[in-house]
C-alpha cells in the first residue's frame, strides 16, 4: 500500500492520481505472473510426485502362509494287550525320550491275576490226577498179572495131575478135565482183562494228558498277557502318551484301558510330515501336489521343500458351536537341511501358482475403465491410456498376457487428466 500526501494544487493532485494508477497496473501483472508461475510449479511437482514402474519380465508365485505342526509319518503303537481290562498303574511322561526295553507303562488286571492263578491251580491239580491215575493202573495191572500168574501155575498143575488120569476113576478124570477147562477160561478172561486194562489205561492217561496240555497252553497265554501288562519300549525314541478314548485326553495313571487300546505311540523319525488346519477361504485355492517351502522357527536357517499330499473335505469347527471351520491339510517334507522332531513348528508356504519368466506388475496398477482393465503408461512426457488382458493373479500382482511389453514404463497411481493423452485398446480378437 503507497500512501502519497496530497497537494493542495489541482495540477499536482492529478498527476498524484496517474501515478497510482499505473503503480496499480503494475501490481495487477505481477500478481498474474506468480498465479503462472504456482501454477506451473505445481503441475510439475504433480509430475515429479508420480511413482511409475519399469515392465521387466520376471517369476510369477502366489503363495498362501500357513502355520503346521511337524508329525511323523508312521508310529510304533504300543497298545494294551487283547482280554484285558485293566487300570493304568504307572505311565511315563509324555514327550520323553527312552531306550530299547524301557517300561513305559504298567497295567493292573486282577481279572488275568486271578484267571492265571486259577489255571496254575488246575494245571497243578491235574497233574497230580494224572499221577494218581498212573499208580491206580499201575496197581491193577499189577494184580491182574499176579492173577495171571497164579492162573498159570494152576493150569501147569492141572496139566501133570493130568497125567495121573489114566489109573483115575472116570469120576475123577471128569472133575480133573473140568478143572483144566477152567484153568483155561480163566486164562483166557485174564488175557481179555490185560488187554482191556491196557486200552483203559491208554485212554484215561490220554484224556488227562489232552486236559494238561490245554491248562499249560491256556496258562502260557495267561503268563504272557501278565507279562504283557508291563509294556516296554521296542526301540529307542519319543514316547507320546495316546488319548483316553473316555477323557479324550492324554492317558494318566489311574485311567481305564482295554482290549487293544493304543497306550504309548514311538514315530518313526526317519520320514516327517506337516500338518496344518487351514481356514476355508484358503482351503478353496489349495490342490494336492502344490508346491511347499517350509521354515522352522526352533531350527533357524533351516529349508525345506515338499508338496501337498492329503486334503480332508470334511472341515471341523474352530472351537465349539463355531461357524468357523478349518480343514485338515497333510504336506510330505521331501528335501531338507536337517530333519526336524515331531512337534516342531513349520513355518509352509503353499505355492498355488508358478509361472516363469513372464511380464508381473503389481495390482495398484491396473485400473477399471469402462469394464476394461488398463495401465497408464508413460510416452514423452504424458501417459496413454493402455488396455491389458491379465492372466493368474494375485493380491499383490498379476500377470500381462497381453497389452505391455518389457521396458515400458507405467504409473502406479492415476495420473491428473491433464497428463493423460490417448488410447490404445487391444484389437477386438485379443479381447
Amino acid at each position: 500500500m503507497f500512501y502519497y500526501k496530497i497537494s493542495k494544487y489541482p495540477k499536482d493532485l492529478l498527476l498524484h492520481c496517474r501515478f497510482n494508477h499505473i503503480l496499480l497496473k503494475k501490481d495487477r501483472i505481477n500478481f498474474i505472473l506468480a498465479l503462472l508461475f504456482c501454477f506451473s510449479s505445481c503441475n510439475l511437482k504433480n509430475k515429479e510426485s508420480i511413482s511409475t514402474y519399469t515392465v521387466s519380465n520376471t517369476d510369477f508365485e502366489n503363495s498362501i502362509l500357513i502355520e503346521g505342526i511337524v508329525e511323523p509319518i508312521r508310529f510304533i503303537t504300543l497298545m494294551c494287550p487283547g482280554n484285558v481290562d485293566g487300570i493304568v498303574t504307572f505311565l511315563i511322561d509324555n514327550g520323553t525320550y527312552v531306550n530299547e526295553g524301557d517300561v513305559v507303562c504298567i497295567i493292573e488286571d486282577n481279572n488275568q491275576q486271578n484267571n492265571y492263578d486259577n489255571l496254575q491251580i488246575a494245571l497243578e491239580n491235574a497233574t497230580a490226577e494224572l499221577s494218581k491215575v498212573n499208580a491206580d493202573l499201575k496197581m491193577q495191572y499189577a494184580l491182574l498179572e499176579a492173577q495171571v500168574k497164579n492162573n498159570e501155575v494152576d493150569t501147569e498143575i492141572a496139566h501133570l495131575d493130568s497125567l495121573q488120569l489114566t489109573f483115575a476113576t472116570p469120576t475123577q478124570r471128569r472133575i480133573k478135565e473140568l478143572e483144566l477147562e477152567r484153568a483155561y477160561i480163566e486164562k483166557a478172561k485174564f488175557e481179555q482183562k490185560l488187554n482191556a486194562l491196557d486200552i483203559i489205561n491208554q485212554s484215561e492217561i490220554r484224556k488227562l494228558e489232552i486236559n494238561i496240555q490245554q491248562l499249560s497252553n491256556r496258562l502260557e497265554s495267561a503268563e504272557k498277557i501278565l507279562e504283557g501288562l508291563t509294556i516296554r519300549a521296542p526301540k529307542r525314541g519319543l514316547a507320546i502318551v495316546s488319548d483316553s478314548r473316555m477323557t479324550g485326553t492324554k492317558l494318566k495313571v489311574g485311567d481305564n484301558v482295554w482290549n487293544n487300546m493304543p497306550v504309548v505311540m514311538i514315530p518313526e523319525v526317519s520320514e516327517m510330515k506337516v500338518k496344518m488346519a487351514v481356514n476355508e477361504t484358503d482351503f478353496k485355492y489349495i490342490s494336492e501336489n502344490d508346491s511347499v517351502a517350509y521354515s522352522f522357527d526352533a531350527m533357524p536357517g533351516n529349508r525345506a521343500h515338499g508338496r501337498i499330499i492329503k486334503k480332508l473335505p470334511v472341515g471341523q469347527p474352530y472351537k465349539r458351536d463355531s461357524k468357523v471351520k478349518f480343514f485338515e491339510v497333510e504336506a510330505s517334507i521331501d528335501s531338507v537341511l536337517q530333519l526336524p522332531e515331531p512337534g516342531f513348528t513349520a513355518n509352509s508356504r503353499v505355492i498355488t501358482t508358478y509361472v516363469n519368466d513372464t511380464i508381473v506388475i503389481p495390482q495398484i496398477a491396473i485400473y477399471e475403465v469402462d469394464s476394461m482393465k488398463v495401465v497408464y503408461v508413460r510416452n514423452n512426457k504424458k501417459y496413454e491410456i493402455r488396455q491389458i488382458a491379465t492372466g493368474p493373479s494375485s493380491m499383490k500382482e498379476a500377470i500381462v498376457t497381453t497389452g505391455l511389453k518389457k521396458g515400458e514404463v507405467i504409473s502406479l497411481i492415476k495420473p491428473p487428466a491433464s497428463f493423460i493423452r490417448g488410447k490404445k485398446l487391444l484389437s477386438d480378437s485379443i479381447r
